[in-house]
C-alpha cells in the first residue's frame, strides 16, 4: 500500500490535495443556494421565471473559458467586485485557490440545481398542504416534509458538484491560471504533464486517480441514499 502511494510525486500529491480541498468547498458552497433556487423554480410562479431559469443554466451552455474570463473581469483585482473586495477587505480571488472554488461552484451550480429541482418536483404537494393545514409555516414545511423527501436529489446534486469540481478545467485555468501549489488541480496538472516531454506517465497516474475519486464519490452517495428512510407511499388529500 505504501509503495503504491509512493508512485505519486510530491507535486502530484499537491495537485490531488488541492483538488479535494477545492471540490469540498465547492460542494459546501453550492448546495445551500442550489436548494433555495431549486425550490423557487419548482414551487414558485413569478414574472421572469423563464429568464431566471435560463440564467441559472447558462454556465452549462457557455464555453467554460468564457465563464472564467467573465469571472476574471468581475472578480479580478481591477474588476468592479474584485477591486472593491481587495480595497475594503483585502480579499483576492484571482490566481488563488479560493478563486478555483468560485470557478468550480459557478460551473457546478446548474447541475446541483437541476438534480434538486427534479427531486422537489417529485414530492407530492398534498403532503406539503397537509403540513400547512396543521399549522406548520412555509419554512417548517420545507424543512420537515419537502427537504427530507427530496434528500436523494440533494445528495445527487452534491455528488455532481463534487465531480464537476474535480473535472473542471476551462473556467478554472482562465480565472486562476495554473500555479503549482496554489491553483494547480488534477485537470490542470494533467494538462501540464501532457505538454511536457515524458509526461505521459504522470498524466496517466493523475487520470487514474481522478477516476478513482469519482467512483468513490458515487459509491459514498449511493451508500447515503440507501441509508435514508424510505418515504411511505400514498396521498394526503
Amino acid at each position: 500500500m505504501i509503495e503504491a502511494l509512493d508512485v505519486f510525486s510530491a507535486a502530484e500529491w499537491e495537485a490531488i490535495r488541492l483538488s479535494l480541498i477545492v471540490a469540498f468547498w465547492c460542494t459546501f458552497t453550492v448546495i445551500p443556494p442550489a436548494i433555495a433556487v431549486a425550490w423557487l423554480l419548482a414551487r414558485a410562479d413569478f414574472p421572469g421565471k423563464i429568464l431566471v431559469d435560463a440564467l441559472v443554466h447558462l454556465p452549462l451552455v457557455m464555453p467554460p473559458v468564457v465563464t472564467g474570463y467573465l469571472l476574471l473581469i468581475l472578480l479580478g483585482r481591477r474588476g468592479p467586485v474584485g477591486g472593491w473586495l481587495e480595497d475594503w477587505f483585502g480579499i483576492v480571488f484571482a490566481f488563488k485557490w479560493t478563486g478555483a472554488v468560485i470557478a468550480s461552484a459557478v460551473m457546478a451550480f446548474p447541475l446541483a440545481v437541476r438534480a434538486v429541482r427534479v427531486a422537489i418536483e417529485t414530492v407530492d404537494p398534498a403532503m406539503e398542504r397537509a403540513a400547512r393545514s396543521l399549522g406548520a409555516g412555509r419554512l417548517r414545511t420545507f424543512m420537515s416534509v419537502t427537504l427530507p423527501l427530496a434528500m436523494p436529489g440533494v445528495i445527487a446534486g452534491a455528488v455532481l458538484a463534487f465531480a464537476k469540481s474535480l473535472g473542471e478545467f476551462g473556467a478554472t485555468i482562465t480565472f486562476v491560471s495554473n500555479i503549482p501549489g496554489e491553483t494547480q488541480t488534477i485537470p490542470s496538472a494533467i494538462y501540464s504533464a501532457i505538454q511536457t516531454p515524458g509526461g505521459e506517465e504522470p498524466a496517466l497516474r493523475l487520470t487514474l486517480m481522478a477516476v478513482a475519486l469519482s467512483v468513490l464519490a458515487l459509491i459514498v452517495s449511493e451508500w447515503f441514499v440507501r441509508r435514508l428512510p424510505k418515504p411511505r407511499r400514498g396521498r394526503l388529500d
